[in-house]
């Protein structure tokens, strides 16, 4: 879908109040919120279809929902930086294909008149499918309070259905790096005498990977750009401390994999102590890679897993593996495990 800035494009009623949001040419109707975060706001919507509407034209028809029923996103714009901002997430959601990759499958942008300042802003809609039941974050919470688990089969497969996902925007020329995997983004679907689905979503820090850093003012604007964008206890090292002169790839994502793949098993990243303690202590943390196990003789996960962990959080990019390492042996433990 192309991106419109008209705001004949995207017109609504009341939305806090449960009414309608025109995106493009297709009607929705608000039916309850799904949860905010900064100047944004999900909301669970469902396709108003009249005998003279048609089908919504998604790029793909598979995304249409059975029965009628989406997610939306809606953004409040204030600023011609947070316009830009979206306009990139819109660009970059729509260069991704895959089935481990939340699509986005439809947009419109409008401008709003600030009642009573007289200024004016913009809102930005944006159409996914729905997943309600909730992110790698929801379930693990849940799980904690219940003192349980993942099985270790059901660990590695929604490991290998993220390294899918990345393998995917790893593999584009230049590759792309997501820049935020964390459980929170992460949508887990529950299904029925089937394997979790893992699906990667959020693709408002995703940018190209590669980066040449060739100045002290280049390394600290990337420290202060992933500060802003990259979540604190899943960000690399060399987006905490980053060298004057150095090259920064894609395996900035394999270290927040790792990260997350501890939180698949017990619920929090690997550095989520070192919060609240003395300052800086997080990104020293981090930067040294002092993972902290949970105690206890009998762990619930075998030793590989957290040999797996270990080798994804090596504090020297270089020394990190790449995602097609990573699948390669993902594959033979679920066939391992599988037999």
């Amino acid at each position: 879908m192309g991106c419109s800035f008209s705001g004949l494009n995207a017109l609504y009623d009341t939305v806090n109040g449960g009414g309608d949001v025109w995106i493009n040419e297709t009607r929705f109707r608000i039916v309850r919120q799904l949860g905010e975060g900064g100047l944004a706001y999900v909301y669970l919507v469902k396709e108003m279809v009249s005998a003279a509407s048609a089908e919504p034209k998604f790029k793909d028809p598979n995304h249409a929902s059975d029965n009628g029923m989406y997610a939306m996103k809606k953004v409040l714009i204030q600023t011609e930086e947070q316009l830009q901002l979206v306009r990139q997430e819109i660009h970059v959601s729509s260069l991704f294909s895959h089935p481990n990759l939340l699509p986005l499958l439809d947009h419109a942008t409008i401008t709003v008149k600030e009642s009573q300042e007289g200024s004016w802003n913009h809102e930005a809609y944006l159409l996914f499918p729905v997943h309600l039941d909730g992110t790698l974050l929801d379930n693990s919470k849940v799980m904690q309070t219940k003192k349980e688990f993942f099985s270790t089969l059901s660990v590695l497969q929604i490991l290998r259905q993220l390294c899918a996902g990345l393998k995917h925007m790893h593999s584009f020329d230049p590759p792309y790096a997501h820049n935020d995997v964390k459980p929170g983004n992460v949508l887990i679907t529950h299904r029925k005498g089937q394997p979790h689905l893992a699906i990667l979503m959020d693709f408002g820090s995703a940018r190209p990977a590669l980066r040449e850093i060739c100045s002290r003012l280049e390394a600290l604007q990337l420290q202060e750009w992933a500060a802003e964008h990259c979540s604190a206890p899943f960000r690399a090292p060399e987006l905490w401390d980053c060298l004057s002169h150095t090259n920064i790839d894609e395996r900035t994502d394999i270290w927040s994999l790792g990260c997350t793949l501890y939180a698949i098993m017990y619920g929090e990243s690997p550095f989520e102590y070192a919060i609240g303690e003395s300052e800086g202590s997080l990104q020293s943390a981090i930067v040294n890679a002092q993972i902290k196990w949970p105690p206890g003789p009998d762990p619930p996960y075998p030793e590989y897993l957290h040999q797996f962990v270990v080798w994804m959080l090596q504090p020297q990019p270089a020394m990190r593996p790449h995602i097609d390492d990573i699948i390669i042996h993902v594959d033979k433990l679920i066939s391992k495990f599988s037999s």
